[in-house]
């Protein structure tokens, strides 16, 4: 088993890592109109790194509205992108961070679906790297979104 399936099964098991950032949801923008229940709707967040001061996140996600969606029981899709950036100096040393950790997750059902977000480390290149997915415990998807963060000189 892959490093990385490994570790999306000990924290979809475990739930979210306690070094996992939390979001803070910024706007939700209605795509479906519902008639009875709140609208489908796509909504984005923001996270900083948790170990790497100097680096942001934002997370768009679709949320299923409804009746379902309305009660908190609606398994929303796995629709997701991430975008990632430098946004202040990096002075975190890569070299001694994990080759792979879980940075963020989020239940997206009740009953054991979640969005992880993994940043991968790329030391020969000097780059973070930020990968968005999705996991059941049964059956996880295949839907994914990623983002990459050169680690470059900020001011002065």
């Amino acid at each position: 088993m892959s490093k990385l399936l490994y570790v999306m099964l000990i924290v979809g098991l475990l739930g979210p890592a306690a070094t996992a950032a939390r979001a803070e949801d910024l706007a939700c923008l209605s795509t479906t109109f519902r008639f009875l229940g709140p609208n489908d709707k796509v909504c984005v967040s923001a996270f900083d790194d948790p170990k790497v001061p100097g680096v942001a996140c934002h997370v768009s996600q679709a949320r299923t509205g409804g009746i379902k969606g309305g009660l908190g029981l609606a398994e929303d899709p796995s629709h997701f992108s991430i975008a990632c950036r430098q946004i202040g100096p990096i002075t975190t040393d890569i070299s001694k961070l994990p080759d792979e950790e879980s940075v963020y997750s989020e239940q997206t059902s009740i009953f054991f679906k979640h969005t992880h977000v993994f940043r991968i480390v790329d030391k020969k290149r000097n780059t973070l790297v930020y990968v968005a997915l999705s996991d059941k415990i049964i059956e996880g998807s295949p839907q994914n979104s990623l983002s990459t963060v050169p680690i470059m000189p900020w001011g002065k």
